[in-house]
């Protein structure tokens, strides 16, 4: 009973933060917002990408698809680079938090979807 116990609260603790982290119910979905700039920086990583870009005098964080969708889809990391300019198409937080969950990156001429 002790183990199974244990097994429960675990599973408890380890799905909290997972079901928190995809909680995409954060972002507005009826919003769309374009972004045409440089990014700042890029983070090309599981869970899941990021990146920042500067918009309306704001550092907007910006949530990308995983590298395998990202790359399957034909995005490069060249393509994303630190200082290339792109177009990033999402829906931005509900709570005005400066962070967008990102649906499309239109890089190098090709329009990439990721979700």
């Amino acid at each position: 009973m002790k183990k199974f116990l244990a097994a429960a609260l675990l599973a408890a603790a380890v799905a909290g933060p997972v079901q928190a982290h995809h909680g995409w119910s954060s972002y507005d979905a009826a919003k769309t917002i374009e972004i045409t700039a440089a990014l700042d920086s890029v983070t090309w990583g599981n869970p899941h990408g990021a990146a920042k870009v500067t918009y309306q005098g704001k550092s907007w964080d910006v949530v990308l698809a995983p590298v395998a969708r990202m790359e399957t889809r034909g995005l490069t990391k060249e393509m994303v680079a630190p200082g290339k300019k792109v177009t990033l198409v999402g829906y931005p937080r509900t709570d005005g938090t400066p962070e967008m969950r990102i649906e499309r990156v239109i890089a190098a001429g090709k329009t990439v979807e990721l979700r």
